[in-house]
């Protein structure tokens, strides 16, 4: 049945707002939860952090002082959004217990947008990225059992597979070769303008996440790990950011934002196993209904626009959904990972004249590659363990990274002839 958020009934903003006792949300317990609503929490709660972040943007840039207070009214409800999701997390998750839950989030959503998106260009981009959040895991899953002796399938429920993606040391680049072309709102279909968003604001999550914890992780290791991998989520923020259509206007975007959370939110409620957390999302769905109506009323009083031009129809496209998405990652792995990005393009590693940007920028970022943070907690591991930890169906399907006693640093760096 399909459902169309312009069409229900809004409350008031003003009379939403929680008490700090009804704010405060009764938290999971990590050991028993389903994986996949630990990764709806994180995607809320991303969610909410993109529509905070962009009403300040506008606030600040809006010289009208009517449109400055109803955005104030919004943020404050979804201020107390996030910080109710923000505390589903329990006080016993540790930094690199959430982080495994981050990633499981990067891959699965990402394959799950990427699945149903009509845009080749697009849906490349989705692709290409997914391998190295699949890279991720990996890494973060080795030092999660290396100093914690933790399982990391224990926490994704043997979900999501645990081995090599594109190797995190080839996934440095130029930042020229982080920007796509941008999109075009008017000619997509509302599904790829939803994909971009969702994908945008999730990656940037992970990336805040990664630039604040560094610092209170308890290893070097680790701290070096996460500083790594941080900047590599730069990178997926620009290139998803990048296909954003850039030609809305302030109030457009702001529909879009608050039609997004919508979506998102009434998703997740239809895909939510846990109860409590089930309640929360259908809450949150009515309130973001209000605040895509007072987006509505913005746009028509101040550019005489109906909701329409911005968002033909409103109906939900197909909801999203999580499931386990083990053989659509292996296919991409085994057809993509020697792949890197050319200017707005992707090329073949083996493809690239000598002396392109992407040799430059890796002999100034990772030189021989020996002191670059994900390759030396492998090492560590190695050398403590002989082989690395993985949760594999299978062997890997990339022959160069299916070897279990090494770290293969080659795969989507270096020039060498791919085999098949």
């Amino acid at each position: 049945m399909s459902f169309n958020p312009f069409y229900e009934k809004p409350d008031v903003i003003e009379k939403t707002y929680l008490t700090p006792s009804e704010m405060y949300a009764k938290s999971y317990d990590k050991n028993e939860v389903d994986p996949y609503t630990k990764v709806r929490c994180i995607l809320m709660n991303g969610a909410e952090y993109e529509a905070v972040g962009f009403s300040h943007r506008f606030f600040r840039a809006c010289p009208d002082n009517d449109i400055r207070r109803s955005l104030a009214a919004v943020r404050r409800s979804e201020q107390q959004q996030q910080k109710q999701i923000s505390v589903l997390k329990p006080i016993n998750e540790t930094i690199l217990e959430t982080t495994i839950s981050y990633e499981q989030l990067a891959v699965d959503l990402t394959v799950a947008l990427a699945k149903r998106e009509k845009d080749p260009y697009v849906k490349h981009a989705l692709d290409f990225a997914l391998l190295e959040d699949f890279d991720h895991l990996y890494r973060f899953s080795n030092l999660l059992e290396l100093e914690h002796h933790v399982h990391a399938e224990k926490l994704i429920g043997s979900y999501t597979e645990i081995t090599p993606g594109r190797p995190t040391i080839s996934e440095h680049r130029h930042p020229y070769d982080g920007v796509c072309r941008s999109g075009n709102n008017k000619e997509a279909d509302i599904a790829t303008v939803l994909n971009v968003n969702i994908i945008t604001a999730a990656e940037q999550q992970t990336m805040n996440y990664y630039m604040n914890q560094a610092g209170f992780y308890t290893s070097d290791a680790g701290r070096e790990l996460y500083q790594e991998i941080g900047m590599i989520e730069e990178q997926h923020v620009t290139r998803y950011g990048s296909l954003l259509d850039v030609k809305p206007t302030w109030l457009e975007n702001l529909l879009m934002h608050e039609y997004t959370e919508c979506y998102l939110y009434y998703s997740c409620y239809k895909d939510e196993s846990d109860p409590y957390v089930k309640k929360i999302w259908e809450r949150n769905l009515i309130l973001e209904i209000s605040h895509l109506h007072a987006a509505a009323e913005l746009l028509e009083k101040y550019e005489h626009k109906n909701w329409q031009e911005v968002i033909p129809g409103g109906e939900f496209p197909e909801l999203l959904s999580f499931s386990s998405q083990k053989d659509y990652i292996r296919n991409v792995l085994q057809n993509t990972v020697w792949e890197t990005a050319n200017y707005e393009d992707y090329s073949l590693v083996s493809a690239l004249p000598d002396g392109a940007r992407f040799f430059t920028y890796q002999g100034q970022v990772c030189g021989d590659g020996a002191d670059v943070p994900s390759h030396v907690v492998l090492d560590r591991y190695l050398s403590k363990n002989k082989t690395d930890y993985r949760y594999e169906i299978r062997s890997n399907p990339v022959p160069e990274l299916a070897d279990r006693t090494r770290d293969n640093t080659t795969v989507g760096r270096e020039k060498v002839k791919v085999r098949g």
